[in-house]
């Protein structure tokens, strides 16, 4: 196991650790929590460790973190959506397709949303990147991928994509051929034109080459 999926599984377990202390404490909604220090002492981990746990679990709303005051459970009917999320995403290795799936889903339908409304389609960041692919030939993919989601103007659907591109088994590197590229840039170009179909289909055609791509690294 390499250093960085070492890292995913500790971070894992910890964060399972601490949702097991606030059910066995019977800690409530609203309730605080017990300070960084007292949890790296009581999971034996480090402080850093459980801040990187907590900010995830602030991140999907669970908690809350008032300054000068400490951490909080959140409120429960406030966060059931993402409540259900964090408890299946925790289930490890076999939930990675589900969660490649549910981040798929999302960005669907972002670029649906983007190619049916004339201002998204016209944002400086969709020409930025179809240049930065022309130029340098490369650009990041989870980059261009925050991009489609922010714009869709959806808050809680970036909640949940961060979370899901944070627990997806391979992160989105940089583009890597020119194959890659010119999916991007149809993708693109179709996404300023407002061609959800032609969108649609290069976004596809781009996941099955990431698919393949991952599979020839994994060794399959």
């Amino acid at each position: 196991m390499d250093k960085k999926q070492e890292n995913k599984k500790v971070f894992l377990e910890i964060v399972k650790q601490l949702r097991e202390l606030i059910k066995h404490e019977g800690i409530q909604p609203g309730e605080k929590l017990p300070s960084e220090r007292v949890l790296s002492e009581r999971l034996n981990v480090g402080r850093s460790s459980v801040r990187e746990a907590l900010r995830s679990l602030e991140l999907l709303g669970l908690i809350e973190t008032r300054h000068g005051g400490g951490t909080f459970l959140a409120s429960i009917h406030s966060n059931q959506l993402v409540e259900i999320l964090a408890s299946f995403i925790l289930q490890e290795n076999k939930a990675v397709e589900d969660v490649h799936t549910t981040r798929r889903m999302h960005e669907k339908e972002a670029i649906r949303i983007i190619c049916s409304n004339q201002s998204l389609r016209s944002l400086p960041v969709w020409e930025s990147l179809f240049m930065k692919l022309e130029v340098e030939h490369e650009v990041v993919r989870d980059h261009l991928l925050r991009e489609l989601i922010i714009a869709s103007g959806n808050r809680l659907a970036l909640k949940i994509w961060i979370q899901l591109a944070a627990y997806s088994a391979t992160p989105l590197k940089k583009t890597t051929t020119e194959e890659e590229k010119t999916m991007l840039q149809i993708l693109l170009k179709s996404l300023q034109l407002g061609y959800e179909k032609e969108a649609l289909e290069a976004y596809d055609d781009w996941i099955r080459y990431l698919k393949k791509l991952r599979g020839k690294s994994s060794g399959n």
